[in-house]
């Protein structure tokens, strides 16, 4: 049976620190997305752009900066994603935007089973409004948890809180936590494969990540651009010089984690197109990528 992948575009910014990851929808489309997903033999829907907002200041919510906003995308999100799984072997494609779209991603999933989330991010997004700098983008763990202090708006998504509990989230090449998520990490005993151990060995990775997905009906992978090193490969909204993953291994655990019996949906997070050095080829490296996760082995 024809595998169908549904693409999901979730543009927008309203979370992040500036405006730009709204323009990667259209830019991974552009590159030709859809038609290299036919030729990798799946089925596409794609529904276009379920929403489009860009990051605005927000004097009012200083914190946690647009909160409305990003409670309406994700509830824009979770609705497609919720028909898009609703069948064994289909797969939603998120297409963001910023990170907070995986809200809308877990929300709209969990109508069809318990899910887990591999969350792969130099990042863990563990920081509530008291410990960040206002930017909902780096809250975005937290709020599917729901840690103290969150936005009950967003913690709420979904009709059931929290969206997830600690043991239904696995951090995929994090190397990066403030004091504040470090202890959070250490309180709710968070599983994580560091990125020094995706670097040294990612079969070994996908092997552990495998063996705690089998009790979930369904299986939800986060990519966050910004995990690759951006001094090799600069395309996310967060350019800083520091290691990440080469683009190769990122591709490889990806595509590990897309033979996962439960794998359901693959939100792609980050992208800033005005960050790429070499567009074109950048987003073909992305595009195909997304090909081979999303196309059945």
């Amino acid at each position: 049976m024809t595998r169908t992948v549904t693409i999901i575009g979730a543009a927008s910014s309203a979370a992040a620190y500036g405006p730009g990851q709204e323009e990667a929808p259209r830019a991974l489309r552009e590159a030709g997305l859809v038609d290299t997903l036919r030729r990798a033999g799946v089925a596409v829907e794609d529904r276009g752009d379920v929403v489009h907002e860009v990051f605005g200041e927000d004097p009012d919510s200083p914190e946690a900066r647009n909160p409305l906003v990003v409670a309406r995308v994700a509830r824009a999100v979770a609705a497609e994603v919720a028909t898009a799984v609703a069948e064994p072997g289909d797969v939603a494609l998120v297409l963001g935007g910023d990170c907070t779209v995986e809200l809308g991603t877990v929300a709209g999933a969990r109508a069809a089973g318990r899910v887990g989330l591999v969350y792969i991010d130099l990042d863990h997004d563990l920081n509530t409004p008291a410990s960040a700098e206002g930017a909902l983008d780096w809250m975005g763990t937290a709020h599917l948890l729901g840690l103290p202090g969150c936005v009950p708006e967003l913690v709420e998504i979904g009709g059931g809180a929290p969206l997830l509990e600690p043991d239904q989230l696995f951090y995929v090449a994090a190397d990066n936590a403030t004091p504040a998520e470090r202890r959070t990490l250490d309180d709710l005993g968070l599983a994580v494969a560091p990125l020094a151990d995706c670097v040294a060995d990612p079969a070994a990775v996908i092997e552990r990540v495998a063996a705690w997905a089998e009790p979930f009906d369904r299986v939800l992978v986060h990519v966050d651009t910004d995990v690759l090193d951006q001094r090799a490969f600069p395309i996310a909204e967060n350019t800083r010089q520091r290691s990440g993953l080469g683009i190769d291994t990122l591709a490889a655990l990806v595509a590990g984690f897309g033979r996962l019996p439960a794998f359901a949906a693959l939100t792609v997070c980050e992208i800033n197109p005005s960050h790429a050095r070499d567009l074109p080829a950048q987003l073909g490296r992305v595009v195909d990528l997304v090909a081979t996760a999303v196309t059945p082995g």
